[in-house]
């Protein structure tokens, strides 16, 4: 019989008894679930094509908002600090599967150690000593000294996967960690255009403002002049100065905006408040001509959040696998190779050459308690890796859903404002002429400059959110964390 044979025989002989005894309180795992996804969206035809997967560069058009994404992307602290998770995953994974190899260590020990005239190793070395088949360097010094001087090993062998599960784990949570990097790159990536947009807004606003105050200042020197002629009264004249305070009012409200939102845009890019560039206005700014939702079982592999409580569900798998293993009898061997000697200057010599090895089985007998809690929170893990998935799944569905029909809303409400601001502004322009003729009162040619003034900032206001919007469903689609 081989070596191997024998091996394989004596573990067998070891390892089956041990088997018996456990196998009646290993515990059974429940089976996994799945989460049945809706085949397309509510009102919306499927494509294969989607919005999520567009980069950045196809998404936004405005080069000056790009270059300010990418210095989001390389200095923002939430994004430096999902990198360094990734860098933490990664050496854990790297923990785990060196678990699988055996260790080896170098050691070097000396000691020494007096033994009693009554022990077995005493009357032993006592009776070796005198007898006349060892020569002088063999005889045991008393005190006996120890010297080692190699290599030592340690090697659990991974018959029940519980390293190989551990390993698998730590390398689906890797994973993980990098699509939650994907993530952050896709919030912040909509947080950057939103705050740029709220510029682009604010900035409209001003020149909204600024406008109408120089028509305000020339309508209310027309009024004092025919106040002066007798055909305007004082109240007028005040209420015209009224409007004109008003509205300076509202630029420095608007101003105060700037500031704020500039700096807050600063913090998402990582820096100190300074000035932030501008491209496209507002109002010139374009959106993509088309806008599909695509399949949602691809949007669900695009959008990283998903991917991500995905893999953690995978890896909580994987540990209760593990943890299921422990239930069984851990293997390990223990060589060693080096020399030995109880004599200093006979330690580097050939005779003094030791190996060997040990092969050990263990089986828990009374940590029954431990194990079954431990795999027990295993179980409980997976099912709340489970419904973190399953809320991460519909929290997507319902924010791509809800996204793509206020974006449709949106647009209509756009429409309708747009024509509003036309038809006011053909009203300002009336309502002058028809209180320079004496048909009008100056109340009224007040109420058409002020609510055309609101329309304007309406419009403006609705523009915005009609942006959002679509950056909010760009992100709810997974788009954003790609270049390429």
């Amino acid at each position: 019989m081989s070596v191997h044979h024998k091996w394989k025989s004596a573990i067998a002989v070891l390892v089956l008894p041990l088997l018996v005894a456990q196998g009646c309180k290993v515990m059974e795992a429940p089976q996994a679930k799945t989460l049945e996804v809706p085949v397309g969206f509510k009102n919306q035809p499927v494509d294969s094509a989607s919005l999520g997967r567009l980069t950045r560069a196809e998404f936004f058009k405005d080069e000056t908002l790009r270059a300010l994404i990418d210095t989001a992307i390389r200095n923002n602290p939430d994004l430096l600090i999902a990198m360094e998770r990734i860098n933490i995953a990664r050496a854990y994974y790297k923990v785990q599967k060196g678990a699988l190899y055996p260790t080896i260590t170098a050691a070097a020990s000396a000691g020494v150690e007096k033994y009693g005239d009554y022990t077995l190793n005493g009357v032993g070395n006592y009776d070796t000593n005198l007898s006349p088949n060892i020569s002088k360097d063999q005889r045991i010094p008393d005190p006996t000294p120890e010297f080692f001087l190699g290599l030592r090993s340690s090697w659990e062998l991974d018959v029940w996967g519980k390293l190989r599960n551990k390993k698998r784990a730590a390398y689906r949570r890797m994973l993980a960690t990098e699509k939650g990097k994907h993530a952050v790159t896709t919030a912040l990536t909509a947080q950057v255009a939103s705050q740029y947009f709220s510029l682009l807004a604010l900035d409209n606003e001003l020149e909204i403002l600024q406008r109408n105050v120089v028509l305000q200042e020339n309508a209310t020197e027309l009024v004092k002049s025919l106040m002066e002629g007798g055909r305007a009264t004082t109240l007028a004249v005040q209420q015209f100065e009224a409007q004109l305070l008003n509205t300076k009012a509202a630029i420095q409200r608007v101003k105060r905006g700037l500031v704020a939102a500039s700096n807050g845009l600063n913090v998402l890019l990582g820096r100190f408040p300074e000035d932030v560039q501008r491209g496209t206005g507002l109002m010139a700014q374009t959106m993509p001509a088309a806008i599909q939702l695509g399949i949602p079982a691809d949007w669900l592999h695009q959008r990283p959040d998903v991917a991500e409580a995905s893999l953690q569900l995978e890896a909580a798998g994987f540990d209760m696998k593990s943890a299921r293993a422990a239930f069984y009898p851990s293997v390990t061997i223990n060589p060693f190779v080096g020399l030995n000697a109880f004599k200093g200057n006979l330690l580097f010599t050939g005779a003094s050459l030791a190996y060997g090895v040990v092969g050990g089985l263990s089986a828990p007998l009374f940590q029954q308690n431990q194990i079954r809690g431990a795999f027990k929170i295993s179980v409980a893990e997976r099912e709340q890796a489970f419904q973190l998935y399953r809320k991460t799944v519909l929290q997507g569905y319902s924010e791509v859903q809800t996204g793509m029909e206020n974006l449709a809303l949106m647009q209509q409400q756009f429409d309708f404002k747009e024509q509003e601001v036309k038809v006011l502004r053909e009203a300002v322009k009336t309502s002058g002429d028809l209180f320079l003729a004496g048909y009008a009162s100056y109340l009224e040619v007040i109420t058409a400059q002020r609510n055309v003034l609101d329309a304007e900032l309406a419009l403006t206001q609705t523009q915005q959110e009609r942006f959002n919007t679509l950056i909010e469903l760009y992100r709810a689609l997974g788009g954003g964390w790609t270049t390429e």
